[in-house]
């Protein structure tokens, strides 16, 4: 059943209200990774999986976001967007999709896209691209994510303590982001590894990689004075604690 953003009352990290996502991917196997993330991440999520389903949806139904994939059976992603703002339709549209290439991004962008995010990504970074942008359409926030004196701006990629720039690996802030998205649960080290290299995590003999890039964050960290944030669980992983 599809109900207005209205209908619903849930809680996404510390903000409470719901949101609803609809998933526009044609790739079974992503959109259904990406819906159970973003379920487990508290959102309400709904799939269309081709282009008539999707232009039906978004012409009838309210979401707070669509994530958007640029080749579709029978049609264009792009065609999509540009029936969502002929209508005024003032949703957080996100384009997820493997064209990689300038013109498509700058297409995207001025038809009315708020975002691009180019496959493959991680899905904690897609999670925090949609809670930015969330929370400028709905609260008139910034893209800021904030935890103590570690800020990470969300578009730009950039992290800093306090007033000073923070220089990560592509992985370091991956996990970074995957340990913000979840703070104050205890993630074990099979979902750190499944999160880091996807599919490729069953065939891992050990989660020695694991320890190594946690070991070199916390280092980084410790550097600028943020020792206590990533907790050690004896007997099940690590959460990220607020200092």
């Amino acid at each position: 059943m599809n109900l207005s953003k209205n209908d619903y009352l849930c809680a996404h990290n510390q903000d409470v209200c719901t949101m609803k996502i609809l998933i526009i991917e044609d790739e079974h196997q992503l959109s259904d990774s990406i819906r159970r993330y973003l379920e487990s991440q508290r959102y309400l999520c709904e799939q269309a999986f081709d282009f008539a389903d999707a232009k039906m949806k978004v012409g009838v139904y309210d979401y707070d976001c669509v994530l958007l994939d640029l080749m579709l059976p029978e049609g264009n992603g792009l065609d999509i967007l540009r029936e969502i703002r002929k209508r005024r339709n003032p949703v957080g549209v996100i384009i997820i999709s493997g064209k990689d290439s300038l013109d498509d991004k700058l297409d995207g962008l001025q038809i009315g896209a708020d975002d691009y995010l180019p496959k493959p990504f991680p899905l904690s970074e897609l999670s925090m691209r949609i809670y930015a942008l969330i929370r400028r359409k709905e609260f008139n926030a910034n893209n800021i994510l904030q935890s103590g004196d570690i800020a990470i701006d969300l578009l730009e990629r950039e992290v800093r303590v306090g007033d000073v720039p923070l220089e990560l690996t592509k992985t370091e802030y991956e996990l970074l982001l995957f340990f913000l998205s979840n703070k104050g649960k205890a993630i074990s080290k099979s979902a750190i590894a499944e999160h880091l290299s996807g599919e490729m995590a069953d065939m891992l003999n050990s989660y020695d990689f694991i320890y190594s890039h946690i070991k070199n964050l916390k280092a980084k960290l410790a550097e600028r004075g943020c020792t206590d944030n990533i907790k050690t669980i004896y007997g099940m992983g690590y959460k990220w604690m607020e200092a």
